[in-house]
């Protein structure tokens, strides 16, 4: 495989240059969102719309170049990479220097400064936050004699969903692009004195790609609710066995029997009074899961104003008051369910708010699958089944390096064979 230490540099046009930058306040969101969603068109009531210029600037491309494709160039909209989620959590101080996750965003730039392509990067002084855990290899270092802080982390900040890491605009050749790019990664890791690079939660074929040039790869797990285009929630149901499908509806009558009421909150109907309730539920899972929750209050009123259409609020309300709620964000094929908490517990009223409502929202909106988030195999019986998600890590230190490898080589192959045996478990029902 080809090292990323070896490349001459001659991987993309002596016109293109990498920036640096500290903060997304230091790029415009038209700029940051033209790679980040290039297709897509922000709304001003924060929704999403496709480009009715993308398919004029395809074939414009397919006309002039025999490589054509982006990285993103018809990827999904996916709200995670917008410049409002990540800049809010800047500005709301949940990711910065104080909190061990200090912007190093890497801008690919063209004739006049122009956005070509971006990487969301963070220099990390701990692991929490990520879902991808290195906590061995760090020890491991440490007791070796190493530092294994600062790393750097391309990521989205607390957020375990797949999505593109290496944005581009269509007009960038795809392998050029993304090689200059991780390139630039090993650059920036070796004058910050990093260990490592991390880029988590990728695509497919960024991953194979990373690993084409010397990265290793690292394989995890999660589980997702497919769409094959349900009409109805009794759609869904009919395609699972007669026993898992009774199991559900007991669960879900089960879940509103104390008389709970369940409403789904989007777009203009937000309000403060919403995010106050759902703060609530944060915290008291928060404080109960990780001592320290990673998301404080500022962050969600940014989040509500200047996204409001691409969030869904599931929330449990019992004798008017509410007692629970689900978060979750809106993409053209993908419904993110992201944080869950409550100030009552009622039986699989869970289950309800973060898994069966994020499917009837699912149908609903005709969207294709539903991520809900890290880990959980006791999604599988309630109709979600286990996907593969992908990471890559460039080490410098050789022996840490070797090490990793060796280990990943044994972990990739366990990940495939506990998803091979789990998928043998699906609820649905055995096709003739």
């Amino acid at each position: 495989m080809q090292n990323p230490d070896d490349q001459d540099g001659e991987t993309a046009p002596q016109s293109v240059s990498i920036k640096i930058l500290s903060s997304l306040d230091d790029i415009s969101p038209e700029a940051w969102d033209s790679v980040a969603n290039p297709g897509w068109l922000q709304t001003p009531s924060g929704g999403f719309t496709p480009d009715p210029e993308l398919e004029r600037q395809r074939e414009l491309i397919e006309s002039v170049s025999q490589e054509p494709e982006s990285f993103s160039q018809t990827a999904p909209y996916n709200p995670f990479l917008s410049h409002a989620f990540l800049q809010s959590l800047e500005e709301a101080g949940c990711a910065s220097a104080e909190t061990g996750w200090m912007p190093r965003h890497l801008v690919l730039e063209g004739a006049g400064n122009a956005a070509l392509g971006a990487v969301p990067a963070y220099l990390k002084s701990h692991s929490q936050g990520e879902y991808v855990f290195d906590h061995g290899w760090a020890d491991a270092f440490y007791r070796a004699g190493g530092d294994y802080y600062p790393k750097l982390q391309i990521s989205v900040p607390f957020t375990p969903a797949t999505g593109p890491r290496f944005l581009a605009s269509p007009a960038v050749d795809r392998t050029s692009g993304m090689q200059a790019l991780a390139s630039g990664l090993v650059e920036v890791c070796k004058r910050s004195g990093a260990s490592s690079v991390h880029a988590t939660f990728l695509t497919r074929e960024e991953w194979e790609k990373l690993g084409e040039i010397g990265y290793l790869q690292r394989t995890d797990q999660q589980f997702h609710f497919e769409n094959p285009g349900y009409e109805s929630f009794d759609d869904f149901l009919s395609a699972l066995a007669s026993r898992k499908r009774k199991a559900i509806r007991k669960e879900r009558a089960q879940a509103v029997s104390a008389g709970i009421e369940i409403e789904w909150v989007t777009g203009s109907d937000l309000t403060e009074t919403h995010w106050d309730a759902f703060y609530d539920f944060y915290m008291d899972t928060g404080s109960r899961k990780w001592g320290r929750p990673y998301l404080n209050r500022q962050f969600f009123s940014l989040i509500g104003e200047r996204m409001a259409e691409q969030i869904l609020l599931v929330m449990a309300k019992r004798d008017g008051r509410y007692i629970a709620g689900a978060l979750n964000f809106i993409g053209s094929e993908t419904l993110f369910g992201r944080n869950w908490g409550c100030t009552e517990h009622h039986p699989f009223l869970h289950f309800e708010l973060c898994y069966y409502q994020a499917i009837e929202f699912a149908i609903s909106r005709k969207l294709a699958r539903v991520e809900a988030g890290a880990q959980g195999a006791h999604k599988l019986a309630r109709g979600y089944l286990p996907s593969t998600t992908y990471s890559a890590h460039w080490i410098a230190h050789p022996g840490l390096r070797d090490a990793v490898a060796d280990y990943l080589d044994r972990e990739r192959a366990a990940i495939s064979e506990e998803n091979r045996l789990l998928s043998e478990h699906s609820p649905f029902r055995k096709q003739d």
